[in-house]
C-alpha cells in the first residue's frame, strides 16, 4: 500500500473522528482526542464546519460535476452504442430534454427568494398562518433578526436569515427552501429523479440487448477448478463489467441515485399532501408531540394536530401558489 493510499485512509479517519467529536458523548470524545493530534482536530473540525454549517457553493459545483460526468459517459458510449443498435431516437434524446428542465428548475430554485422575512414584509407574513401552540408559539423572538417569528418560519443558520414557511436548507442548490421556491424544488427533485431513472432504464436495455445478441446466456465457462459451468447472473455481471467498465460503473451509481432520490421524492410528496414542511416533520418527532400527548403550559395535556392541512387539493395548491395576505382577508 503506497503513501498516497495511506494518507487518504488517514484523512478519512480524521474526518470521521472529527464528525464524531462534534456529536458524541464526552467520554468518547476524550478517547478520540488522545489518538488524533490537537492541531489536526482543529483543522478537520473547521473543514467540517465550513462544509456542513456554512453556506457554500461546493455541493452545487459537485452536483454539476457529477451530472456532467454521467451525461458525458451516456453521450460518448451509451448513446453511440444504442444508436448502432437502432434504438428509437426520441428515447435516446429524452435524457437531454429532462436535463434542460432540471437545469431550469435548479437555477430557479437556487436563485429564487425562498421567503426571506424582512422588516418591510414582517407584518404581512405574520397574518398568513396561525400559531398551533405546539410547534409554533406566539411571542417568540428571533435573537439574530430581532423580530417575532411568524408561524411556520425558522431562522436558517446557513444563510443567517429567517424564512417564511421554512422547509430546509438544501446544500445542493445552495439556498433555503421556503414558501416561495418550494414549487421549484419539487420540480427540481422530480425531474432529477426521472432523469436518473431514464438513463438507468436505457442503459439496462442496452446491456440486455448486448446479452441477447451475443447469446451468452446459453453458453458456459470454465471456473477456477477447471469445471465447466453454465453462465449465471454473477458471471454475466462480471463479464459486462470487464467489457463495459465505465458503463456498468455509471449504471450502478445511477441506480443507487434513483433509489435514493425516489425515496426522498416520495417523502416530499407526502409532506406536500399533508401540508407539512421537513422542519415541522423533524421538529414534531424530535419533541415527541406528533400524534402523542404533549405537556403544554399550566400542565394541560393536548393531542398535537396539524392545523395547516386543508385537504389534498388545497395542500398541493399551497405549494404551487403560496397564500398571501389578500387571499386570507378575502376568506375571512
Amino acid at each position: 500500500m503506497d503513501l498516497a493510499v495511506l494518507l487518504a485512509l488517514y484523512l478519512g479517519l480524521l474526518l470521521a473522528a472529527a464528525a464524531l467529536l462534534g456529536g458524541c458523548p464526552g467520554s468518547a470524545a476524550r478517547v478520540l482526542s488522545l489518538v488524533i493530534p490537537t492541531r489536526l482536530q482543529r483543522v478537520t473540525q473547521k473543514v467540517l464546519h465550513r462544509l456542513f454549517h456554512t453556506r457554500s457553493r461546493l455541493f452545487a459545483v459537485l452536483h454539476v460535476a457529477l451530472q456532467a460526468a454521467v451525461y458525458a459517459e451516456y453521450t460518448w458510449e451509451v448513446f453511440v452504442y444504442c444508436w448502432e443498435l437502432e434504438f428509437h431516437l426520441l428515447l435516446l434524446l429524452l435524457p437531454y430534454l429532462l436535463l434542460a428542465g432540471n437545469i431550469g428548475c435548479f437555477v430557479l430554485c437556487s436563485r429564487a427568494d425562498p421567503g426571506i422575512i424582512t422588516k418591510s414584509n414582517h407584518a404581512s407574513l405574520m397574518k398568513i398562518y396561525a400559531y398551533d401552540g405546539a410547534l409554533f408559539q406566539k411571542g417568540i423572538l428571533c435573537p439574530t433578526c430581532n423580530m417575532e417569528k411568524p408561524a411556520r418560519s425558522k431562522h436558517c443558520s446557513f444563510c443567517n436569515i429567517c424564512v417564511h414557511r421554512f422547509d430546509h436548507h438544501c446544500v445542493w442548490v445552495n439556498n433555503c427552501i421556503g414558501a416561495f421556491n418550494a414549487r421549484y424544488f419539487f420540480f427540481y427533485l422530480s425531474t432529477l429523479t426521472v432523469t436518473a431513472a431514464t438513463i438507468a432504464s436505457i442503459t439496462v436495455a442496452f446491456l440486455i440487448q448486448v446479452v441477447l445478441l451475443s447469446d451468452m446466456m446459453h453458453g458456459s465457462y470454465i471456473d477456477d477448478q477447471g469445471q465447466e459451468q453454465a453462465v449465471d447472473i454473477l458471471f454475466l455481471i462480471q463479464h459486462l463489467f470487464l467489457t463495459f467498465p465505465r458503463i456498468v460503473f455509471m449504471l450502478g451509481f445511477v441506480i443507487l441515485l434513483t433509489l435514493l432520490l425516489g425515496a426522498y421524492c416520495c417523502f416530499n410528496l407526502y409532506l406536500a399532501l399533508t401540508n407539512q414542511t421537513s422542519n415541522e416533520w423533524h421538529k414534531s418527532r424530535r419533541s415527541g408531540c406528533s400524534h402523542h400527548l404533549t405537556l403544554q403550559p399550566y400542565d394541560r395535556q393536548v393531542v398535537y394536530k396539524n392545523i395547516y392541512s386543508k385537504g389534498v387539493w388545497m395542500n398541493l395548491k399551497e405549494i404551487f401558489k403560496p397564500p398571501t395576505v389578500l387571499e386570507k382577508e378575502k376568506k375571512t
